[in-house]
């Protein structure tokens, strides 16, 4: 089974979570060896522009589900 069978979720607050699994995997397929990814790690864990960098990929992902969904209407 694919690691994403589907973006349709029961609501919204599963619909971010996905919106955040959906940006975490983005990173880990871009860049898939994890050691990389651990070092690389605290420079982005401290610095603002990373995280609000971060935080921009998950809204544009969660936009992307609430559509799918319909908007939970």
């Amino acid at each position: 089974m694919s690691w994403l069978p589907t973006l349709k979720t029961e609501t919204p607050e599963e619909g971010y979570e996905l919106a955040i699994k959906l940006s975490r995997m983005a990173v880990k397929l871009t860049q898939p060896d994890d050691e990389a990814r651990n070092r690389m790690r605290p420079d982005y864990a401290n610095n603002a522009d990373s995280l609000i960098g971060a935080s921009q990929v998950v809204a544009v992902n969660f936009q992307t589900v609430s559509k799918a969904n319909n908007f939970w209407m």
